[in-house]
């Protein structure tokens, strides 16, 4: 009997736009920069928050995510939150940055900074 191998599925998705965004915050990392890091600390009014920065090594349980720009590396111990989710980039005339549409989040504060599971 033959042994069938599945693909594990991705923790995130991103979104093309998350893509470019990733490229380009790379194209002027500091040198040490391996990546950007996604983690979920608590803050805010709802408990966690999402949080993305430059990361200068790899933590062994950390979920790597190649993208054609650069590494997006996700906290292990955010990963539980945010498995199914997915990461996108936004700008209009007022704002940018990342938004997420997470699966996972029971519900959010009205400002949309911080969120809970």
């Amino acid at each position: 009997m033959a042994t069938v191998t599945r693909e594990r599925p991705k923790a995130l998705n991103l979104t093309p736009a998350a893509e470019a965004r990733i490229a380009a915050l790379m194209a002027r990392a500091p040198e040490d920069a391996i990546g950007v890091k996604l983690s979920t600390p608590r803050r805010g009014c709802s408990g966690l928050a999402y949080s993305v920065d430059y990361v200068t090594e790899a933590k062994p349980l950390d979920e790597r995510i190649e993208t054609p720009g650069g590494t997006l590396f996700v906290d292990g111990g955010s990963i539980l939150y945010l498995i199914g989710s997915t990461m996108d980039w936004v700008e209009d005339d007022f704002t940018a940055g990342f938004v997420f549409q997470n699966p996972n989040a029971k519900g959010s504060c009205g400002c949309g900074e911080s969120f809970t599971v």
